[in-house]
């Protein structure tokens, strides 16, 4: 049954918002809303507050200061940038091929692409653009770590978009998918900055990205319910049960993983005890008050949580300045002698 046109003023068939525009109601009828800016609809096609996890880019690199290794640190800066644009093409890629089932969806259908704010030409030429400046980072890394570094971006980029097609649809394989890709950040911020990763920092980015993919889908489920399924088709597949015990596994694999690193460095931090195991208070508490906040239904994607929930930024921060400290006390900083730990030899 068709539905009847809308009508405007004096019976005039109102027109639809303009693309990009807003209806807005007010006192004299329908008004539209100016359309939003296209540098800004693309900026958000990018998904700028996921370059947050370029922050995995740089764990490799801090941790090889842990133990007096010289660090490559405008490569890695290059790191950050390509696996940052690389991702954002991804998404504008994915954002392409869903337009259609975005459109249907009640809340991506405010993405770019699925509003009409970007046309398919623009998002096309713009993926491309987002790629060169990937490719254009790659080259701050040293000439014996672009090549490295490339493939690490390009299988990230290989296995983003084999995801996208038909891994997020095979429950399990999908979060191993989702947590290979942080490891190749890792490895790509090694390659960069010349370092060697270590088997406990590939075992604790592996299981901590795991823990974070398991904390989204229950998070979902938390927050969409009985639409969790519609929002995401794998959803169908898992149950609460089998997400709560995987997101506590991997929670638990995460801490014993670090415990691991913190034992094996007992020597290194010594000062009547292992200071060392002082990151492990922010690093637990940090965890659980995630689980606890995506239990409630307070947040549906752990990135979400730790941009906005002030107690985890809190442990996160307790975290980054304690390990800092003892790194800075271990071997010293530029320009600061080290203050020379008992058993740090």
């Amino acid at each position: 049954m068709d539905l009847p046109e809308p009508s405007g003023v004096d019976g005039v068939a109102a027109s639809p918002p303009p693309m990009g525009g807003t209806l807005l109601a007010g006192e004299a009828g329908a008004k539209i809303a100016p359309p939003r800016p296209l540098w800004r609809s693309l900026l958000k096609l990018a998904r700028p507050t996921q370059w947050a996890k370029g922050a995995f880019v740089v764990v490799g690199p801090a941790y090889a200061l842990a133990v007096g290794a010289e660090v490559a640190w405008v490569g890695v800066a290059g790191a950050v940038l390509a696996f940052g644009f690389a991702a954002s093409a991804c998404y504008v890629i994915n954002d392409l091929k869903d337009r259609e089932a975005d459109r249907a969806h009640p809340r991506k259908c405010r993405r770019p692409i699925a509003s009409g704010a970007v046309s398919e030409r623009q998002a096309v030429i713009f993926a491309m653009g987002l790629l060169g400046a990937s490719l254009a980072s790659v080259l701050l890394a040293a000439p014996g770590a672009r090549w490295w570094l490339l493939t690490a971006v390009a299988v990230y980029m290989l296995n983003v978009t084999i995801y996208s097609l038909w891994l997020k649809h095979a429950a399990i394989i999908d979060v191993i998918s989702l947590a290979s890709g942080f490891v190749l950040r890792v490895l790509g911020g090694c390659a960069a900055a010349m370092v060697v990763p270590s088997s406990w920092l590939l075992n604790c980015i592996f299981f901590l990205s795991m823990f974070l993919a398991f904390g989204k889908r229950l998070g979902e489920r938390r927050t969409l319910g009985a639409d969790a399924a519609a929002a995401r088709g794998v959803q169908s597949v898992y149950t609460d049960d089998l997400l709560r015990m995987s997101v506590v596994v991997t929670a638990v694999a995460t801490l014993i993983t670090y415990a691991g690193y913190v034992q094996a460095h007992e020597e290194d931090y010594l000062l009547g005890f292992n200071l060392l195991w002082l990151t492990m208070l922010p690093a637990t508490y940090g965890l659980l008050r995630c689980i606890v906040l995506l239990e409630r239904g307070e947040y549906d994607d752990p990135t979400e949580l730790a941009g906005h929930d002030r107690p985890f930024q809190l442990s996160v921060a307790a975290f980054s300045l304690i390990t800092a400290a003892l790194i800075v006390s271990r071997h010293g900083a530029p320009g600061v002698p080290p203050l020379g730990l008992v058993g740090g030899g």
